[in-house]
């Protein structure tokens, strides 16, 4: 017997992972609650105030191994029937790797890479046939960028890790899928670009710029297209497959 369709949202507070929720609570009828996690309490909770369904508000560091097995242990007392699976937590930051200190790269490995992959394997036990994974990667990920090192090779691993874990869970008949955007209007640049001032990146980020509204949607439609990589827009597709002639 399977326990409450549930969605659970990393990263909900703001940005992508706010609008994914907003958009998984307005299409999927059939969820019973809603997993939302962040570390701002207060956003979640103004979040929650706009869904239309139970909302479960989880307050957490995906960073700390005590809080994934927090969370571990809910999974394990409410044994949920996870249809949705959207991760989005995750941070860059902009500049030459040796002018950055090893505490900030490393702690984006963690963030992008390491909580992400711990998530993952404590929810696919709880993910039936039909479940969706989507995890947040970037176009940054398509080939390696000098001043975006460290971020642009954690989204590398996000995209690679998804691609595959959708063909591995493919038998269970659970979809995995990358969202690789280009530049998106959300609080992630005030942090990125704190050290970081380049002419040409601030063109190719006007240039490309998209909403975190559009960008959900897009990778909700996706999943349902069960799209095994998620691109805003013609240009970020383009350059998607541009970059696999890139030696």
């Amino acid at each position: 017997m399977y326990g409450r369709k549930i969605a659970i949202i990393t990263g909900a507070s703001s940005g992508i992972g706010y609008e994914a929720t907003l958009e998984i609570d307005r299409r999927f009828n059939s969820l019973e609650e809603i997993w939302i996690i962040g570390r701002n309490e207060e956003k979640l909770n103004a979040l929650a105030a706009k869904l239309h369904r139970s909302v479960r508000i989880i307050m957490m560091d995906v960073t700390k191994q005590s809080d994934i097995d927090a969370l571990e242990g809910l999974l394990d007392q409410y044994e949920p029937n996870i249809r949705m699976l959207f991760q989005s937590a995750g941070e860059g930051l902009h500049g030459r790797f040796m002018e950055r200190t090893a505490k900030d790269q490393t702690y984006m490995i963690d963030l992008n890479c390491k909580a992400l992959t711990n998530i993952a394997h404590i929810c696919i036990p709880y993910m039936r046939k039909g479940s969706h994974m989507i995890n947040l990667a970037s176009s940054a990920g398509f080939i390696p960028l000098p001043s975006f090192a460290v971020y642009g090779a954690s989204k590398a691993y996000v995209l690679n890790l998804s691609r595959a874990l959708n063909y591995e869970l493919a038998k269970r008949r659970i979809h995995v899928m990358a969202v690789c955007p280009g530049p998106v209007d959300t609080p992630f640049f005030d942090k990125s670009e704190r050290y970081y001032d380049d002419e040409t990146f601030m063109k190719f980020k006007s240039l490309f710029m998209n909403t975190p509204k559009r960008v959900a949607k897009k990778a909700i439609c996706d999943a349902a297209l069960y799209k095994s990589v998620s691109t805003d827009t013609i240009l970020i597709t383009a350059l998607r497959f541009i970059s696999k002639l890139y030696i």
